[in-house]
């Protein structure tokens, strides 16, 4: 079988070897079962004599066997403890619900303004001190009312925006979410998020998922192919009723309306004039914590996309099925 360019990591597995580092292994949370659990047994495995036969990759438990884990057919199951892991440790943390901050990587603080590659980009420095003040600010409510349980500042833990929201954050006295992902340069998260609800990631689908499965708000601040990636599946899963409706908010008009044509969109008919009401324009914090305060249809789900054309034959939606005779 031919692998593919993103199996990379696993092209290397069995160059790891038989010997493998010692794990340090956490302890786990008090068990409810009389087995004896994973942790005693693999504690057990490291003190085995080392023969011929204990040596052997064969020999190694499957769970901590890095060559195993890392191959081309265990992808599946890479997947799923990629959702599986920040799902428990976040219910764990008692974060119930996440307001999402996407924005540009490269835009600076008006410190560094001066430092950006060009003019117009620190120009956009503005909106590092918004998603700060508006990150600051939704915290503070979320501390009053529902002491950090909800309303939980997340980003994706870079510089930029997402320092901005972090830092924002932590100047509150509450805690935010990053969710990072593995990329070719070297890249360490920003100092601001909170360390135990900092994750990492391969899967950017994964990391994506996570963004939005407890996302009561999404603000989007100026940014690149990251953020307009970012920006267009949480639309496109609301769009198609795939997800719940939130508030869903776009900081800086001018810049959006000259990035994106969106009434053009909707004059061409790619979209529906009613597409253009899942989102709204914002300059400031404490607009965009209006906004999201009096939205009217947060929570409902669309069960049809407006203007999207039903194939001959379909029933209507909303309507059963009908026997190919009409009886």
């Amino acid at each position: 079988m031919t692998e593919s360019p993103l199996t990379s990591a696993a092209q290397d597995a069995d160059a790891l070897g038989a010997a493998q580092p010692t794990r340090e292994v956490t302890e786990p949370a008090p068990r409810t079962h009389p087995m004896r659990d994973s942790v005693v047994d693999t504690r057990t495995a490291a003190q085995i004599p080392s023969t011929p036969q204990t040596r052997a990759p064969s020999y190694r438990l499957a769970f901590i066997d890095d060559a195993f884990l890392l191959r081309e057919d265990l992808r599946p199951v890479r997947l799923q403890l990629e959702l599986l892991k920040p799902q428990l440790m976040l219910d764990e943390a008692g974060v119930e619900t996440t307001i999402v901050l996407f924005g540009g990587a490269r835009i600076p603080d008006a410190a560094n303004a001066h430092k950006a590659t060009t003019p117009m980009l620190a120009s956009l420095s503005r909106f590092y001190e918004e998603a700060r003040r508006f990150a600051q600010l939704a915290t503070e409510a979320s501390l009053a009312e529902t002491r950090g349980r909800r309303g939980v500042i997340a980003t994706g833990g870079g510089p930029g925006v997402m320092e901005a929201g972090n830092r924002g954050a932590q100047e509150a006295g509450g805690r935010s979410v990053g969710l990072n992902i593995v990329l070719p340069h070297e890249q360490a998260p920003n100092a601001y998020v909170t360390p135990d609800l900092c994750f990492n990631f391969h899967y950017f689908a994964i990391r994506k998922m996570h963004f939005l499965m407890r996302a009561e708000a999404v603000c989007v601040f100026p940014g690149g192919f990251g953020t307009l990636d970012e920006m267009f599946e949480a639309l496109t899963l609301i769009q198609t009723g795939r997800m719940a409706k939130v508030p869903f908010l776009l900081f800086g008009r001018a810049y959006w309306e000259e990035v994106i044509n969106w009434p053009k969109l909707a004059e061409s008919g790619t979209i529906s004039p009613e597409d253009l009401d899942l989102f709204r324009y914002v300059e400031t914090a404490e607009e965009a914590l209006e906004a999201i305060r009096t939205w009217s249809d947060k929570g409902q789900r669309r069960e049809e996309i407006p203007g999207r054309v039903v194939p001959n034959g379909a029933p209507a939606p909303g309507q059963p099925d009908q026997p190919a005779d009409g009886s």
